[in-house]
């Protein structure tokens, strides 16, 4: 029987996995056009491929967080926003 924190470990993986994933569609499809550019932006400034993915991951987590706490539509104008100021962090909204 595996440890709750197994469980937990595994849980965080996955959404990391498949927030990081979601990121990479966006640079792709070039939807929303912050995406590409703030990707582009942080690789020419010396940021590694999988740490970029990382901070973009985690801008759509603090949005996806505000989304069920507040049980409301995708703030896409916020979401731009925050990727644009990539490498600086948004706060965490409470």
């Amino acid at each position: 029987m595996s440890e709750p924190t197994d469980i937990d470990s595994d849980e965080e993986e996955f959404t990391e996995s498949t927030l990081v994933q979601a990121i990479e569609n966006q640079i792709e499809s070039d939807n929303p056009p912050a995406a590409k550019a703030t990707f582009n932006k942080l690789t020419l400034v010396g940021y590694e491929r999988e740490e970029i993915l990382n901070l973009m991951a985690h801008v759509l987590a603090v949005e996806i967080d505000a989304i069920l706490e507040e049980d409301r539509a995708f703030n896409t104008e916020w979401y731009e926003a925050a990727l644009r100021a990539l490498p600086e962090l948004p706060p965490e909204k409470k």
